[in-house]
């Protein structure tokens, strides 16, 4: 397995907008990055919380019931192509938040509530970790690759919030920069069905 393919996928996942990085953006339009930070590092944290029970009940499926686990594959591919049609059609919304900063305990329950990352996480595991590799291993590569990511981009989304915001809604270049990431989850999808389980 290549580890910079799992990295690619899952910064694909973490950079498009869903749920959380919608939070984050409006957080950060809302109150800056200084101030939001407690909140990006509790969605980075609550991400970790789901990983690995995920990790470790996937790879069992897998060795118990093989054919559920390609179904699985698929159906969390099938979703993620899904949320990419939305985000083609999503607008921003700056100024959506509450006057009150939210906190570390309100980022870290923003994974755990949210089916893309579920989604996103299933799909790293069913199109990415080869049989027979170890769970705990399998588990750490994919907590890693997302970790990573969630680090770098997070803040990105926060920081850049009243920008983006600011100078792209309402605005026809809104559009294409929402069909560029739906475009490029996509693809990073197809990768993981067609080309990510031989690398």
């Amino acid at each position: 397995m290549s580890f910079a393919a799992l990295t690619v996928f899952a910064a694909s996942q973490v950079g498009t907008p869903g749920p959380a990085n919608m939070a984050l953006l409006a957080t950060g339009a809302r109150f800056g990055l200084v101030r939001a930070l407690p909140f990006v590092c509790g969605v980075v944290l609550g991400k970790q919380l789901i990983i690995w029970p995920i990790g470790f009940g996937l790879m069992e499926l897998a060795e118990a019931a093989p054919v559920a686990f390609e179904v699985l594959k698929w159906a969390s591919a099938v979703y993620i192509c899904y949320l990419a049609w939305r985000v083609a059609n999503m607008k921003l919304a700056p100024g959506h938040s509450t006057s009150k900063v939210p906190g570390f305990a309100a980022g870290l329950i923003v994974h755990p509530l949210n089916p893309k990352a579920w989604a996103m996480i299933t799909t790293a595991f069913t199109s990415f970790i080869p049989a027979g590799m170890s769970t705990f291993e399998a588990t750490a590569l994919v907590a890693s690759a997302m970790v990573l990511c969630q680090i770098a981009l997070h803040p990105l989304w926060t920081g850049a919030g009243d920008m983006i915001a600011r100078r792209l809604a309402g605005r026809p270049n809104e559009k294409y920069l929402f069909w560029a990431l739906a475009a490029l989850t996509v693809a990073s999808v197809a990768y993981a069905l067609w080309g990510g389980t031989n690398t």
